[in-house]
């Protein structure tokens, strides 16, 4: 691999760090697609679901306090285990390219959902009857993409849960889906002994990212950092359709 795909890789994980250091979330947002574009599909959502599992271990920790409602927290992510599973065979079976558009197509989704309803707000009561259904798409979709944001996220957004609570909740969420799709990943031969220890020298710009994000979550505004996360998923989105369409999909 040339130096420059190397430093793009780098600088994707750094920046999901970054994010979710400032956010406590959104990670595989940004560094999924990235990794998609130096390696493939397959090779990002492997990387990642060791590097999920690390950094949500500690956040899952460093936040249990904050966990008001268990039975919801504790089913979503049940839910989101189980369809982790479901997802990484669908990535074990699918062609590559097919993968990459359907991955452009999830992020182009987040991004119309955000624009589409920023300040929409699902009732409480209503969160929690959908919230194992939820959780079970966004389990398929870190399974079988790497991303479970526009599912996941948009979902506790819509719940307009506080800061502490949200970065509890998708945390624990985050954390179950890991610890089914690492040993599913290894089973289905999607997680060798090489892209294990690549993940663990991914830890490296990731553990990096997440104190500088925490930083300048500080001082900048939310929708300003919205703005940039947003165009920056837009420009990966179109790379992806683009190498998509030169595979041959």
């Amino acid at each position: 691999m040339d130096p420059v795909s190397l430093a793009f890789a780098f600088v994707g994980i750094l920046l999901g760090g970054f994010l979710k250091g400032a956010t406590g979330a959104g990670a595989p947002v940004v560094g999924v697609p990235v990794l998609a574009i130096v390696f493939d599909v397959p090779m990002a959502v492997a990387i990642f679901s060791v590097l999920n599992l690390c950094t949500n271990i500690w956040q899952s920790w460093a936040f249990r306090s904050e966990v008001t409602e268990h039975r919801f927290v504790w089913g979503f992510a049940a839910m989101g285990a189980i369809g982790a599973v479901l997802g990484s065979i669908l990535l074990a079976s699918l062609p590559v390219p097919l993968l990459m558009g359907a991955l452009a197509v999830v992020v182009f989704a987040y991004i119309g959902l955000r624009l589409a309803r920023p300040n929409w707000v699902l009732p409480r009561e209503r969160g929690r009857q959908m919230g194992p259904y939820v959780g079970l798409i966004g389990g398929v979709m870190q399974g079988a993409g790497g991303l479970s944001a526009p599912v996941s996220i948009t979902f506790l957004n819509a719940l307009n849960l506080p800061r502490k609570e949200f970065i509890a909740t998708i945390a624990i969420f985050f954390l179950a889906m890991s610890l089914t799709q690492v040993p599913a990943l290894w089973t289905l031969g999607i997680l060798t002994l090489d892209r294990l220890l690549l993940a663990f020298l991914a830890l490296i710009p990731m553990f990096l990212g997440i104190p500088i994000g925490s930083w300048a979550a500080r001082f900048l505004s939310k929708q300003a950092f919205d703005r940039l996360i947003l165009s920056l998923l837009a420009v990966i989105a179109v790379k992806l359709i683009w190498d998509a369409l030169q595979a041959g999909l």
